[in-house]
């Protein structure tokens, strides 16, 4: 078999190969020459087992569907496929539905970028569409529609930095005292275990072990439905302090029946609404405890806060609040641990030596006054 070639097209490599009629083919793979001899290994490794196929070119909308239907509906939760539909039916559908998949290049994905930038999208969800993007012509790569991603070499806007909020200890006891007798026991337990909002109003009473002193996520609320925690590791069991057992149990006695065995329910024992506690019940409380402007998230920051200040292990912290890897723990919350470090130049001296710092300077200064006088006798 004649071995092929590839040539750049004005700002697009291709791939140039014969099939095993002789007949001469060829593909635009890439701006990057590299793709495009990768791509031509490929292909001609799959003309010489017999198992060529030409790429089907069709349209992104088309592929598109395909993608929801094979891959998004049983691969990901229902909110985040609500998500990506929206996505792709939206914006994406505007940008590039018309095209055909192999038309699609890289300057197309940055020009996207730029236009959704211009309509004041955040970083982090212009971030966010450029994964989505990026995930499914990888797929279509996959399945033999492209023969290179156009969004690998893309890059999304940086992150701005963000301080994370938190109460302190004193500032805890504010907000709790200033809260109603529905709520108290709602952002109580929020503070005591840093668990997600959904989370919180998806608890039901047969997750709250008494005797084990634990707490249970298995589910969370989303639009009013009951749906799995946001990823694997947020299924977890959580600590569950003495004293927040007491104003669970006390917080039970009072509850409404729920039919749902909800732990924080309406009064009529309905899931509560996420966007009423938030812009109401919460803004309330800040306002009677004289309290700074922050987010009902960032009672999950201040028990991270709260673990690390006291001594509490990275490890222990992240398997507590849910998070898929310590990297994320570290990322967010290593900041908080300065003083975790002081002492470590003493501890290593101890370590080393195993003798108390004077002690070991009085002999490093004795020795060295005895090789002094070593070199310079008296009288000499």
């Amino acid at each position: 078999m004649a071995r092929g070639f590839v040539r750049k097209r004005e700002d697009i490599w291709y791939a140039y190969w014969r099939d095993l009629q002789g007949r001469q083919r060829s593909r635009a793979v890439s701006p990057r020459k590299k793709d495009a001899e990768k791509y031509l290994d490929t292909v001609q490794a799959t003309v010489h087992a017999g198992t060529f196929r030409e790429i089907e070119d069709v349209t992104f909308s088309v592929f598109a569907k395909q993608w929801l239907a094979d891959y998004a509906t049983v691969s990901v939760k229902a909110s985040t496929l609500t998500t990506y539909t929206s996505r792709i039916n939206g914006p994406f559908k505007a940008a590039f539905g018309a095209l055909k998949l192999s038309q699609i290049g890289t300057i197309d994905v940055q020009h996207y970028l730029a236009g959704m930038q211009r309509k004041k999208l955040t970083a982090a969800t212009l971030r966010a569409h450029l994964v989505l993007l990026r995930s499914m012509l990888d797929h279509a790569v996959a399945w033999g529609y492209l023969a290179h991603n156009p969004a690998t070499t893309v890059k999304g806007p940086k992150l701005p930095h963000t301080e994370m909020d938190s109460l302190t200890p004193e500032e805890v006891k504010s907000l709790l005292a200033a809260c109603d007798d529905r709520h108290r026991a709602l952002f109580s337990t929020a503070v005591m275990t840093g668990m997600r909002l959904g989370e919180l109003l998806a608890l039901q009473w047969d997750d709250v072990n008494w005797s084990g002193g634990t707490i249970r996520v298995r589910h969370s609320l989303y639009k009013g439905k009951f749906v799995e925690p946001k990823t694997s590791r947020s299924i977890r069991v959580i600590g569950m302090t003495n004293r927040l057992a007491a104003i669970l149990l006390e917080h039970k006695l009072a509850a409404p029946y729920s039919p749902y065995d909800l732990v924080f329910p309406t009064p009529e024992g309905t899931p509560m609404d996420p966007a009423n506690l938030r812009h109401r019940v919460w803004s309330d409380t800040l306002t009677r405890a004289k309290l700074r402007r922050i987010r009902i998230h960032d009672l999950r920051h201040t028990f991270a806060s709260l673990l690390i200040n006291q001594g509490e292990n990275l490890k222990y912290v992240q398997t507590q609040l849910g998070h898929s890897s310590i990297t994320t723990t570290v990322d967010r919350y290593g900041h908080l641990m300065p003083d975790a470090h002081r002492g470590a130049n003493d501890r290593l001296d101890a370590t080393l030596f195993g003798e108390g710092l004077q002690d070991l300077d009085d002999k490093m200064l004795t020795s060295g006054h005895q090789r002094r006088q070593a070199r310079n006798p008296v009288g000499s």
